[in-house]
């Protein structure tokens, strides 16, 4: 099995590099002065499964560089091309607001689908789809983070036992998420239930709220972009006279501004998993997308041994 690291994540390329036992591929990439790709691919992939790694964060110039490399490697002989894109854009685009609007999410899984054998991904934006086989025709694996999140937290605890952590939910929609962190933390959650009493005034009420005094609260989201729903969250523990809560994302997006925006309020930290490259990468994603390739891989070999006798018969 090899690697080809496709978007400069050479440090989650070197983590799965170790948990898969597979060789990272050298590649030579490049833009000729008018924005063209240049690639150069020396080693020899005939005859080899590739994973080819790239988050898809700032998508568009990314996704052209994978559909020129995946029929790259297949016409060097590659026996599967897969793609493990920890970050999985072109997921908003699931319905058409307006007239005309186009399916951005179903042309563009179109195209993935057209290219590579499989697709392993994290905590995409599954809104109106409720799996991706509903717009990708390959075989794909959908990892959550909560458990890796959880025990990330778990091992946080056990290094400051002083410090208890309570994992909040900001409204009534975060139950099932802030539910299964806690769980694999061993540590309590809570969700927050706010009151409206006009366009801008929502207060937020903690019941038994002098119990979490000493508890360092947890915020966890998939998406950390504007910050701003943290932040406010931030602001109103802060009121309810809770400690700076430490802020949890999965993928970090972070729009301009966001991250500094987001350390000048009410938060202890802000800590990431290193699906997207960023300074607040704290949690290591490669042990969780390890089995689901090892497993696709598996699955297509069968298949295609199945397809062989079935053919000689």
């Amino acid at each position: 099995m090899l690697i080809l690291c496709m978007d400069g994540h050479q440090q989650l390329a070197e983590s799965l590099s170790k948990a898969l036992a597979a060789e990272v591929l050298p590649l030579e990439s490049r833009h000729f002065p008018d924005g063209e790709w240049y690639f150069n691919l020396p080693a020899n992939v005939e005859g080899e499964d590739v994973v080819v790694l790239c988050h898809l964060h700032q998508p568009n110039d990314k996704a052209l560089g994978l559909l020129f490399m995946a029929a790259h490697l297949k016409e060097m002989g590659a026996e599967r091309v897969g793609l493990v894109a920890p970050y999985l854009a072109y997921m908003r685009q699931d319905i058409r607001f307006q007239p005309g609007e186009c399916l951005t999410s179903k042309y563009f899984a179109k195209l993935i689908s057209e290219h590579f054998d499989y697709l392993v991904t994290i905590d995409p934006h599954l809104h109106r789809y409720h799996h991706l086989n509903e717009i990708y025709s390959i075989p794909t694996r959908t990892l959550h983070a909560t458990r890796i999140i959880g025990e990330y937290l778990r091992q946080l605890s056990e290094q400051n036992p002083g410090d208890p952590l309570l994992v909040v939910g900001p409204d009534e929609e975060s139950e099932q998420w802030a539910k299964t962190v806690a769980t694999a933390a061993g540590c309590e959650h809570l969700v927050l239930t706010k009151t409206r009493s006009g366009d801008r005034d929502v207060a937020i009420d903690i019941p038994d709220v002098e119990r979490y005094r000493n508890h360092l609260p947890v915020m966890v989201d998939d998406i950390i972009s504007t910050g701003r729903t943290m932040l406010r969250t931030a602001e109103q523990l802060q009121q309810q006279g809770l400690k700076h809560p430490l802020c949890i994302g999965v993928h970090a997006v972070f729009a301009e501004g966001a991250e500094a925006e987001m350390c000048a309020g009410p938060i202890a930290d802000i800590r990431t998993c290193n699906c997207i490259p960023h300074n607040t990468n704290q949690i290591d994603i490669s042990y969780l997308m390890t089995p689901a390739i090892l497993e696709l891989i598996l699955e297509l070999t069968s298949s295609k041994t199945e397809a062989t006798t079935e053919g000689k018969a």
